[in-house]
């Protein structure tokens, strides 16, 4: 469970983003992007790698209980360069003889304006499987729609049309669009819903911006952040009750470095372990460890 919740969450941290243009919360309900028509100027850049320790806290039990990778890299896609990023995250060896969990998370997103073009996932918690793929259609022939295949343990396969607006994206894209938030757009303290679709449904949420804060992360050092918290959808993971609190690198990277929510039962955290492939200078570290 703890590693799902890594596998979300790291996403779960950003904002609703509308691709290919900046606009006031008034104007649309989309929080402002700095310029993303050109792949170039984005915050980041193909060969960036990630690597999250998920820790659990609950009682008498403190410790890390899983881990998981996010690799961003660049392709074609039918002609068209693209990136292409992976999150897989796994319980550790002990754990594992408890609960052991697997997820593969892909995401295909346009180089030029990070429109999502096709999703997969792949998740194993115990007995439980789901599975995900899919295409985003804007093809001009009908309205725009997410073809999605669907297959869960519980219900078996299906074959779904999810709606799709300029602001949908699956987990790993709204990720990558949110790190070229327009800061100075936002405004501290108000909510602002951002949209995802997983499985056969769409989720709304809202984020806040919490503002700056200096932390020391544990293996990493002192790093000056800007903080959000994520209002989290009642389920069999999370309480619904309080909000997830993610910090991310103050600095041209946006890298997330820490994050913490209340589960059902106790609290899970993830903090990062190991970064390479960084577009810009890691300027937001004062100290290192």
């Amino acid at each position: 469970m703890c590693v799902k919740i890594i596998s979300v969450c790291v996403s779960f941290l950003v904002p609703f983003i509308m691709a290919g243009q900046t606009r006031s919360w008034s104007e649309g309900g989309c929080v402002p992007v700095t310029d993303i028509s050109d792949g170039d100027s984005l915050a980041y850049q193909a060969g960036e790698k990630f690597s999250f320790s998920i820790h659990y806290e609950w009682g008498a039990i403190d410790s890390d209980v899983g881990w998981a990778n996010i690799v961003l890299d660049t392709l074609r896609v039918n002609g068209t360069k693209a990136f292409h990023c992976m999150v897989y995250g796994r319980t550790t060896r002990l754990y594992d003889l408890f609960f052991p969990v697997r997820e593969n998370f892909q995401s295909w997103f346009s180089y030029d304006g990070l429109r999502p073009l096709r999703f997969t996932r792949d998740t194993h918690e115990g007995k439980y499987t789901a599975r995900n793929t899919y295409v985003y259609r804007r093809d001009g022939l009908a309205e725009d729609h997410i073809k999605a295949e669907v297959y869960t343990t519980s219900h078996g396969d299906r074959s779904v049309e999810l709606p799709l607006t300029p602001c949908t994206f699956d987990l790993p894209a709204l990720f990558y669009f949110a790190r070229n938030m327009d800061f100075d757009a936002v405004v501290p303290d108000v909510k602002y819903p951002m949209t995802f679709a997983i499985d056969d449904d769409i989720y709304n949420v809202y984020f806040i911006l919490r503002g700056r804060e200096t932390i020391k992360v544990r293996g990493v050092g002192t790093v000056r952040t800007i903080k959000f918290s994520v209002k989290l959808i009642s389920g069999n993971v999370f309480t619904g009750e309080e909000d997830l609190s993610v910090w991310i690198t103050d600095d041209r990277n946006r890298i997330p470095v820490l994050f913490e929510a209340p589960i059902l039962v106790g609290v899970a955290s993830g903090r990062i372990t190991e970064w390479s492939g960084l577009k810009h200078p890691f300027s937001a570290l004062v100290k290192g460890r």
